[in-house]
């Protein structure tokens, strides 16, 4: 590692950030460019990584989806935090996909985890119900349809 060679420095400290968890190319160029090294050196750096197989944004995604739908998170907010880790919407699509089917059983299980499987008191729990799965990420029209089956 020499002056002479900051990419292979640069690549060195992402390689260490990806040996603690998956991070997008955005995040390391994040973090990297917070230790004040040059974006032009980051960008070569990360170029490399990427054409070895060390950032594997499609690993990542498949990774993230996995653990948050384990932790009762909805669709949307998976999304939401997979942009912000500045992950392309094919990307993100093309995992969260397989799943379009169980988003259903899923709500219902964070719902019922959460609040057991009686049904709403009132308006006001209604309300605090609808209010907790719309935090979770599921979509308002899958709540309702399932709160009315159990109102």
């Amino acid at each position: 590692m020499t002056a002479a060679d900051p990419a292979t420095e640069i690549a060195q400290r992402a390689l260490k950030l990806l040996a603690m968890r998956e991070h997008s190319r955005r995040e390391l160029a994040h973090k990297l460019a917070a230790r004040g090294f040059d974006s032009a050196d980051i960008d070569a750096a990360l170029d490399r990584l990427m054409a070895e197989g060390s950032i594997d944004e499609s690993r990542l995604a498949e990774h993230y989806v996995a653990e948050r739908v384990g932790k009762g998170f909805g669709p949307l907010r998976i999304r939401g935090e997979l942009r912000e880790k500045g992950l392309a919407d094919e990307l993100i699509d093309r995992h969260l996909e397989p799943l379009r089917d169980d988003w259903a059983d899923a709500l219902a299980a964070v719902h019922d985890r959460r609040f057991g499987n009686e049904p709403p008191t009132d308006r006001t729990d209604l309300g605090r119900r609808a209010r907790f799965l719309e935090q979770r990420g599921f979509p308002t029209d899958s709540i309702r349809r399932f709160l009315r089956r159990h109102d």
